[in-house]
């Protein structure tokens, strides 16, 4: 999969060389080329902002130079969905993130200052993405929030083909706890299930602790869950041991 990332900042997007991101590059699963607009001004001064119309503080990035970036990313990637990272754009989400993966591939606008002219990204965008309800300098850090969950649902990014399908989100309930050596620590030892060797209580009382974390974590995501049989079963199991154990 290829991302076209637009940012006056490229140099930010090195940091995507470490880890599985820099792997699935240096396999050549994911392709990550940087535009800067700064490179399609015409002027000696490389101008990319301007005053709003209107007044009010700080400055919007010009129509001209991103136009140009985002065409020549296209040039590259002509099927490819354009992104704008936007605090006003839908909330990412793992659904979303596995709709994008099966994309050929991303241009994604990294906004700076107070915002993009609105006229561009009528022009020129495809879908706006919120990684937050909260204001980043850029976009560069969304935009590589975006490039790392994207990547992890592509084909072989991952080290066990199983790895993202247990990620919390994934079934909408959050991740169950992990443990791994030592068998004791500080007096705290490992579930004695995960221990037993037997697989269809393990994957039971991971899917319990999955279901109890998301209800006293995420009550949002647990309310709107339809619980199967199985599932309101292993709560009232749960319910129940922890009142047996505070009386």
């Amino acid at each position: 999969m290829r991302f076209d990332v637009v940012t006056l900042f490229p140099e930010m997007m090195d940091a995507l060389a470490a880890g599985v991101i820099g792997r699935a590059q240096k396999q050549e699963l994911i392709n990550l080329q940087c535009w800067n607009p700064r490179n399609y001004t015409h002027d000696v001064h490389k101008t990319v902002d301007d005053r709003p119309y209107g007044g009010g503080p700080g400055m919007v990035m010009k129509i001209e130079p991103l136009d140009a970036a985002i065409d020549s990313a296209r040039e590259q990637s002509p099927s490819a969905k354009t992104v704008y990272l936007s605090p006003q754009g839908q909330p990412l989400t793992q659904d979303m993130a596995r709709q994008l993966s099966s994309e050929e591939g991303l241009i994604l606008i990294c906004g700076r200052y107070e915002g993009i002219d609105e006229r561009l990204l009528s022009k020129q965008v495809d879908l706006e993405i919120s990684i937050g309800d909260y204001v980043l300098s850029g976009g560069e850090l969304p935009a590589m929030v975006l490039i790392d969950t994207v990547s992890r649902l592509i084909p072989g990014v991952l080290g066990h083909a199983d790895s993202a399908e247990q990620d919390s989100f994934t079934n909408g309930l959050l991740d169950c706890p992990h443990y791994t050596r030592p068998e004791t620590l500080e007096g705290e030892q490992v579930p004695d299930v995960l221990l037993s060797g037997n697989h269809a209580e393990i994957e039971k009382w991971r899917l319990q602790q999955s279901l109890i974390r998301t209800r006293e974590r995420r009550p949002d995501l647990f309310n709107q869950r339809e619980l199967t049989r199985q599932e309101q079963a292993l709560i009232e199991q749960y319910d129940l041991m922890s009142k047996t154990s505070s009386d």
